[in-house]
């Protein structure tokens, strides 16, 4: 083992600390940081598993071009001739950079610099888009300024936590751990879910506002009318620090609360905590940003504590958590393309200023495109390069077929990747080696504001670079050789610090020009820090915010519906979001085996009325339809639904589940402001497929499968598992499986009993599937073991033929320890009655905590048939 180094995870927005020790051998242990201020030891499922992450399989480590291999210098050139030719012939606007939220500050830094300041364009989006685009927006018409105003400490100091449109327990699950213990310490805290789905963040809840879809503006304008009625208002915090008021309190009374549909009486509870609790704290994230009114959703909550001035101050005030884990640095560097650099916009002033200090020669003069229309523009025509920096759009983004056909129609569609198997890389003509998480080196900022390092721990592999170095050679090809002249990440963090101290004075919000004259040494060791506000590190405390007058504003909303409302034909509302064990589209989590147990299958949720509806069945494969596309996914019936709406998660891409890609059946609308998509409101019909057979595959090298309506791969110890099902006669299906299953995995194919077939050499199970009339949720778990075997006795091999030995493991409900929900279920029928019992006999529930949540359903469960006996 080698020297451990302190990095940070490359999840989620929360910025957890991680101690990494590399083996030697490529892999590395992996460990919390007790002392990083953002998770204090703590980790999540993902987080801990992060060492089965970091092979080489499916990387891409050359340039290629059409397919080939080709040389850094041959790739490098074809892409800035490319951009060179295509300025000259068409302007600087037919060229775009899609970035991402995965990449750290330097690289951000130096992507935005070259293409607003040399290249002349705006057209530089980020898929923090897709994230928090709204919460930008919302910010900078309050406060005058993209100011998160508190600290994760606020949540454990709050006395009522509003949970907005967030998942937090599966989502952010580090932060939900430190909210749960909070109340745990203190249980006279409140705390309110805001959701139409009941998610496993409810299982902390004293009160769940299951609203309809898309009604948040009216809630929170129903809080505001009833606070300024009750008298709930600080007067001498709205009189001298705030304008607007009288118009948003207008739009308020006017609004009609049964929009919601919400119970008068849990709306009269909602606003008796908050008006009574001076210590609140509202956080929200991708139910209130992805949406067609997220910005009105922002600001109508924002209003609320502005109007009690309950901001800036220890346990109180709105927060916005990020999903990725530098959407933040995205932010203060500039990479949204209506945004210019350091917390600036496209004013005069802004532009000259970052001009002079770049020394830009084509310095861009307005706001480029957003996310969505940028691909519009790109399948159109208009845009004629693009370069798409460590995201995968032609899954992520809505209407992702047309975002795949946008990419194959472009000239010069360019994407830098760490991974070779991508929805993305698949449809791009020129593809260069990104260096992945554990070799990057730079920096990259959480939701509270928290800068920390990312350090390598493991050597670059193949011809791998990283971000920045390769936006700094295509610079220097286009003539710019002196203003990219960087020798390291140090120096970019430099001169992003500088900038965000030039000609500031306290006009701006973020200023680190502390950080502009620390040396390397003092780089490598940067300690994490966060930056901004008063000594509390906490911002408005003293109602000073960032409009040219330093007042906040209020803002009065509107309520107004979904852009596509549902329809006869599609009555349906689909919302998209995501699971507790894996990350947008799982070109990392996919390649840890304790990960992929959880949640195993692409799967639409439905309400128990709107499946029995539709002659839906746990199990089932449906096809769910809109306007846009249609995926087919497995059907999960629970009521944690509201009737007349479905739930998909959104990582399954055509490398994992060609027909999961559920962002194809998405509708494309979007925030007028923000740009934001709304992702979690289209109508959908859904419908059973006819499925002939079921069946499970399991082999040790992956099988080129036919053409089939369902299929999904996941991730086992040495093996690939395949869940399939089709709608051709049973035995035409088997024989074309087989013969796909042998053509990678050759050697004696025995046929068994129950529809077992399998391929045994020298004792050694290479491959076995097995095909029924229903589908099987056990049969993974019943033969998963015999692959884990180095020789079969004659009673294994009989045992497999016949489809396994018994075992109930009904999934992975604790990831980190692999304990099943089979186990959990086992250990309280033998008297495990409690979280602790159950971590003593299990060891479920007592490292991350992510399954908390779900061992208590159990437990109440259990509980309630016990009382009924």
């Amino acid at each position: 083992m080698t020297a451990a180094v302190r990095t940070t995870c490359p999840y989620c927005g929360v910025g957890c600390g991680i101690v990494a020790t590399p083996d030697g051998k490529g892999g590395a242990a992996i460990a919390a940081d007790h002392d990083h201020p953002a998770n204090r030891g703590r980790l999540c499922s993902k987080g801990a598993a992060l060492g089965e992450t970091l092979s080489l399989e499916d990387r891409l480590l050359h340039p290629e071009i059409d397919g080939r291999r080709v040389s850094w210098e041959v790739a490098l050139d074809t892409v800035a001739d490319g951009f060179r030719e295509t300025i000259e012939r068409h302007g600087p606007d037919a060229v775009a950079f899609y970035v991402s939220g995965q990449l750290l500050t330097e690289d951000y830094y130096a992507a935005n610099k070259l293409i607003k300041g040399f290249l002349g364009t705006a057209n530089i989006d980020t898929n923090s888009r897709l994230c928090m685009a709204s919460s930008v927006a919302g910010h900078k018409r309050a406060f005058g300024s993209d100011t998160v105003p508190g600290v994760y400490e606020d949540f454990e100091q709050a006395d009522l936590v509003v949970l907005v449109g967030s998942n937090l327990a599966w989502c952010h699950p580090v932060l939900f751990q430190r909210l749960e213990a909070a109340k745990h310490r203190r249980p006279s805290m409140k705390v309110v879910v805001v959701d139409p789905r009941r998610t496993e963040t409810c299982d902390i809840a004293d009160l769940h506002l299951a609203l309809k879809p898309g009604s948040d503006v009216a809630l929170f304008n129903l809080l505001l009318a009833g606070l300024a009625d009750r008298g709930v208002v600080d007067r001498d915090f709205v009189e001298r620090h705030t304008s607007g008021l009288d118009a948003a309190l207008a739009a308020a009374r006017a609004t009609d609360g049964s929009v919601c549909g919400l119970p008068r009486a849990d709306i009269e509870t909602f606003l008796d905590w908050f008006a009574r609790t001076e210590k609140v704290v509202t956080l929200y994230s991708q139910g209130v940003n992805q949406s067609s009114a997220g910005v009105d959703k922002v600001n109508a909550l924002i209003n609320c504590h502005l109007l009690t001035g309950r901001i800036g101050r220890p346990g109180m005030g709105p927060f916005s958590i990020t999903g990725q884990p530098n959407a933040m640095g995205g932010r203060e560097v500039g990479a949204l393309s209506n945004t210019l650099a350091a917390h600036m916009d496209f004013g005069p002033a802004e532009i000259d200023r970052v001009a002079r200090f770049w020394r830009a020669p084509r310095m861009a003069s307005r706001p480029g495109l957003k996310a969505v229309e940028l691909f519009e523009a790109v399948r159109a025509g208009r845009i004629k390069a693009v370069w798409i920096m460590a995201t995968n759009p032609v899954a992520s983004l809505p209407d992702a077929d047309a975002v795949r056909e946008a990419l194959r129609g472009c000239q010069y569609s360019i994407v830098s990747e760490a991974m070779r198997a991508s929805d993305t890389v698949d449809a791009c003509r020129i593809r260069l080696p990104a260096l992945a998480w554990a070799e990057k080196d730079g920096t990259v900022t959480n939701s509270e504001r928290g800068i920390s390092r990312q350090r390598p721990f493991l050597p670059s592999p193949g011809e791998a670079k990283q971000d920045w170095w390769i936006v700094s050679e295509i610079a220097r090809r286009l003539g710019h050789r002196d203003a990219f002249a960087w020798r390291g990440v140090a120096d970019i963090f430099r001169e992003h610090a500088a900038l965000s101290g030039f000609e500031n004075g306290g006009t701006r919000d973020f200023d680190i020009g502390d950080c502009a004259s620390i040396d390397d040494a003092a780089y490598d060791a940067l300690r994490p820090f966060v930056w901004g506000g008063a000594a509390d590190r906490r911002f408005f405390g003293d109602g000073r915010f960032f409009h040219a007058d330093r007042r906040a504003r209020f803002i009065a909303t509107t309520p107004r519906p979904p852009v596509n409302a549902p329809l006869e034909v599609r009555p349906l509302i689909l919302n998209t979001g995501r699971v507790r064990d894996q990350w947008h589209t799982m070109t990392r989590t996919g390649k840890s085996v304790r990960l992929a147990g959880h949640r195993p299958e692409p799967a639409i949720e439905l309400h128990p009325h709107d499946a029995s509806a539709r002659g839906l069945a746990d199990g089932d494969i449906a096809e769910v339809e809109s306007a846009w596309g249609r995926g087919a996914l497995r059907v999960h019936v629970t009521d944690s639904l509201r009737i007349g709406e479905a739930f998909a998660p959104m990582h399954w891409t055509a490398q994992v589940s060609r027909a999961g890609r559920i962002n194809a059946a998405v509708n494309p609308a979007v925030d007028p402001i923000s740009g934001q998509p709304e992702l979690k409101h289209t109508p959908v019909e859904i419908r059973r497929l006819d499925m002939r057979w079921h069946g499970t595959i399991l082999a040790r090298r992956p099988i080129m499968l036919p053409d089939i309506p369902y299929w999904a791969r996941i991730r086992g110890a040495g093996f690939n598992a395949y869940a399939v099902a089709g709608d051709q006669p049973y035995e035409a299906a088997r024989r074309t499986l087989s013969a796909a299953v042998r053509t990678t995995n050759p050697g004696p194919w025995l046929i068994g009993e129950n529809g077992v077939g399998a391929v045994i050499s020298d004792g050694r199970v290479e491959a076995v599937m097995m095909l029924g009339p229903t589908h099987d949720v056990e049969a993974r778990d019943r033969l998963a073991p015999y692959m884990a075997l180095d020789r079969l006795t004659m009673e294994q091999r009989d045992e497999l033929l016949n489809g396994g030995t018994e075992a109930h493991r009904g999934g992975e409900l604790c990831a980190c320890f692999g304990v099943s929900r089979g186990a959990v279920e086992a250990a309280i029928a033998d008297g495990a009655a409690s979280l602790a019992a159950l971590g003593a006999a299990t060891h479920a529930g007592t490292n991350c905590g992510s399954c908390r949540p779900e061992i208590r359903a159990l437990l109440r469960a259990a509980r309630l048939v016990k009382k009924v006996a």
